[in-house]
């Protein structure tokens, strides 16, 4: 019996296969993005969830070449930073692509707006939730950008009080991602650390508990849409 309310198993797989085939993407061509494809990138965005309804989100988009390549130039600094901080595998992430900020087609910064602290619904106990609500714009605009054929990759090696002095972000804004937006060659087949050696990801099954910590729970094996 079908659910008055679900979408086509077409539909279904496109969702499904977007999900599947998104990936944090380092390399790209210089080709610039539609601005009509742009507009629906980020109207995508914008449908997110939010707590309360603040909308939290902020996006900067960088036209100018200058501010590009200082931004680039903090990633740079941070990555230095970071394989300092790896130790021995310090040397093994500098050999890493993990930035593809001079090359995309289109730039843009995610921030947190100021003034949050007046935004009580959902945020008195847990306050980090409008991350996590920009969080759920950024992967919103993601899949879209998938579904157009366009890659994205987010970056978060940057100190964000520069960066939030370089675009002039008011005080108790955050920068929170830079996201690389633009046309690939290809999409990786699996995710660019799998591929590099660099980590493994785990299966979901790892992650899901019940009732509580660490008790394991048993479901069904998941409906393949691939065919579909």
């Amino acid at each position: 019996m079908s659910h008055p309310h679900r979408y086509s198993e077409f539909e279904i797989a496109a969702i499904y296969r977007a999900m599947r085939e998104r990936r944090d993407m380092r390399h790209f061509r210089p080709d610039p993005v539609d601005p009509d494809v742009l507009a629906r990138l980020l109207e995508a965005a914008h449908l997110a969830p939010s707590v309360g309804l603040m909308q939290p989100w902020r996006f900067i988009r960088i036209t100018d070449p200058g501010r590009r390549r200082a931004i680039h130039a903090l990633a740079q600094r941070e990555r230095g930073r970071t394989a300092e901080a790896l130790g021995e595998r310090g040397q093994e992430f500098m050999r890493l692509k993990v930035e593809g900020i001079l090359e995309c087609g289109e730039l843009l910064v995610a921030a947190l707006m100021d003034g949050r602290e007046k935004h009580i619904f959902g945020r008195r106990t847990l306050p980090e939730m409008d991350l996590a609500s920009v969080a759920c714009a950024i992967q919103n605009l993601w899949l879209a950008a998938r579904a157009e054929g366009l890659g994205m990759g987010w970056v978060s090696l940057f100190d964000p009080e520069a960066l939030a002095r370089l675009l002039a972000i008011p005080v108790g804004g955050k920068p929170v991602a830079i996201l690389c937006l633009g046309h690939v060659d290809a999409f990786y087949p699996r995710p660019m650390l799998e591929q590099e050696g660099w980590k493994q990801g785990r299966p979901w099954r790892e992650f899901l508990f019940e009732n509580t910590w660490h008790e394991t729970t048993v479901l069904p094996v998941m409906e393949n849409h691939d065919d579909v």
